[in-house]
């Protein structure tokens, strides 16, 4: 429900066109949010239940890493979803095959000290303060909430977190198999690195002769598993099965990833070759989601440009086909992308740079006046420019006779620039911030 009380806050220029087309509309579906604490009561977020109905999943944007107000917003979006409608797991922007160890420290395993070793070499995108929380809850919880990563090992850095858990695995129930998988482990140990930022300059500088013979051993790894299905599951049960056989595949669309980015850096990539990524994070939801209880539900923070509804874009070029398109596809309405922007303030630009951690720089960048057209222009006209807003936008979906479809907003934010898409069918929902700031200390 809105709230239509805080009119005497509007900022200089908000609300002039409030009554009339698309920003009235949203100004009369949107709730106005009083903090984004989440150590404070969760209330004010009961709107946000009706918008979400029975999906099973609710995915939560941001629209760029690194934002204080966006890890705070999911932090407690994502208390009110267990505390108050259920949800009883987290999949995150996470290495599929590392988010094992994590699901243990999140129900309560180990100490302080293997967090920061499990998660010391991976680009700091919000983890902390979620896992943190989650393993407090469970302590006393009558249903522990689970954590699963649903991305490619290393955010595509690297091929070792997936291949040597199936190594393991291999030396327990085939060891004749073994020798494959500790080939392609040679070759993927010398382009490591943290982030696929770093990881696909180094994959391109093996010669080509090696990047087949790594494509084609995986290829074979994965065959292998698929094969001796019956066999393996005999020796070692289902679950260590099902879950070796993903952290091949994760393995293979990763190697995929890297050959597509390095010919998109260097300007002979295939138009949307780099949606490998984002379809093994929506199949690693759907794994999930078979191999839970049923009922299960899952909240999904990640990027907005992984959880939007439709295709992205650059330059009026097919870019990729997210994670959240496959969602969408496959779940329907039992997907739910809410996506996060912010008016003003300021925001985290990356930068590719191979002589840094992670292969990029981030750099606190100032936001201009939101450019006509985009949400956030919407939201300001609408009188919400000052408040935290958050928006149902399945309502605004097709037009109301005698309206131009041009009127809804046909881009967001995105780091400094703008994403051009169809926003409210990319997003089933928007929570907006008057203006956000990048994390202090991002210690790298």
């Amino acid at each position: 429900m809105p709230d239509h009380d805080h009119d005497q806050h509007r900022a200089p220029g908000e609300g002039d066109a409030a009554g009339n087309g698309f920003a009235g509309r949203l100004r009369e579906r949107t709730a106005v949010l009083g903090t984004l604490d989440p150590e404070e009561p969760l209330d004010d977020l009961e709107p946000l239940r009706a918008l979400i109905g029975d999906a099973r999943v609710v995915a939560l944007g941001e629209n760029s890493h690194f934002i204080q107000e966006f890890g705070l917003a999911r932090e407690r979006i994502l208390r009110f979803l267990v505390q108050r409608c259920g949800f009883t797991a987290l999949a995150f922007e996470y290495g599929f095959s590392e988010g094992f160890a994590l699901d243990a420290w999140a129900q309560g395993e180990g100490t302080e000290e293997d967090f920061a070793r499990q998660t010391q070499a991976s680009i700091p995108i919000g983890l902390s303060g979620p896992l943190h929380w989650l393993r407090r809850y469970n302590r006393t919880a009558t249903l522990p909430v689970r954590f699963a990563g649903v991305d490619v090992p290393e955010a595509g850095g690297s091929l070792l977190p997936a291949l040597a858990p199936v190594a393991e695995y291999l030396r327990e129930v085939d060891p004749d198999g073994l020798p494959l998988v500790q080939d392609a482990m040679k070759t993927a140990e010398r382009f490591a690195c943290a982030s696929m930022a770093l990881a696909a300059p180094a994959w391109a500088r093996l010669d080509t002769g090696e990047q087949d013979a790594l494509s084609t051993m995986l290829t074979r790894l994965r065959t292998r598993l698929r094969a001796m299905e019956p066999l393996y599951v005999g020796r070692g049960g289902r679950p260590a099965y099902d879950i070796a056989l993903r952290r091949a595949e994760a393995a293979c669309h990763t190697d995929h990833q890297l050959r597509a980015m390095s010919e998109l850096y260097a300007g002979n990539g295939v138009p949307a070759d780099a949606s490998a990524r984002e379809v093994f994070m929506a199949d690693s939801v759907r794994w999930l989601l078979d191999r839970s209880a049923p009922g299960t539900r899952v909240v999904l923070p990640a990027h907005n440009a992984h959880i939007q509804r439709t295709t992205v874009s650059f330059d009026g070029r097919l870019t990729s086909l997210p994670m959240g398109h496959h969602l969408s596809h496959a779940l329907g309405e039992d997907y739910f992308a809410l996506g996060m922007t912010g008016v003003g303030g300021r925001t985290a630009d990356m930068h590719l740079d191979e002589h840094t951690a992670f292969g990029f720089r981030v750099e606190d960048t100032a936001l201009g006046a939101p450019e006509p057209g985009s949400v956030e222009a919407a939201f300001v006209a609408a009188g919400l420019g000052s408040d935290i807003a958050l928006a149902g936008l399945r309502a605004h979906r097709g037009t109301e006779p005698g309206e131009a479809a041009e009127a809804a907003p046909d881009r967001i934010r995105m780091h400094s620039g703008y994403l051009r898409t169809p926003v409210v069918d990319a997003f089933d929902g928007l929570l907006s911030v008057p203006a956000t700031t990048v994390v202090d200390d991002l210690g790298f």
